[in-house]
């Protein structure tokens, strides 16, 4: 699952939406939606994004988070170091090898670093 497809998927639950309905709604298939919220499809693309949040009415900060939730979830990433320090390289590698291993506490602690050094969402 990607950030943005859990997103979704809790906005639909908590407003009783089914997947079809809400498919049929914002323009697109219910498997290709389905496959979108358990992250077996790419980010999704802009025009959707703003359907989905037309389509849920959500407004300002929402809206926003769930914007930022799209950018951030492609299931399949490529990360270039080229030209970067030597520890970047090390630790894209590490990560992309050891992300399946670690748990969820290691995984929020992580992110939690991130944010703190200033990345941005």
């Amino acid at each position: 699952m990607t950030p943005f497809g859990k997103a979704v998927r809790a906005l639909r639950k908590e407003r009783g939406v089914t997947l079809t309905h809400m498919a049929k709604a914002v323009g697109v298939s219910a498997a290709y939606l389905s496959a979108l919220e358990h992250g077996h499809r790419g980010r999704p693309s802009w025009t959707l994004v703003q359907r989905v949040i037309a389509y849920f009415n959500v407004i300002w900060d929402e809206a926003e988070a769930l914007e930022n939730l799209a950018r951030l979830s492609h299931p399949r990433i490529v990360v270039d170091t080229a030209g970067l320090d030597e520890r970047a390289t090390e630790l894209a590698n590490r990560l992309a090898r050891d992300i399946g291993t670690l748990t969820p506490r290691q995984l929020d602690r992580l992110l939690a670093a991130l944010k703190e050094a200033g990345a941005t969402e």
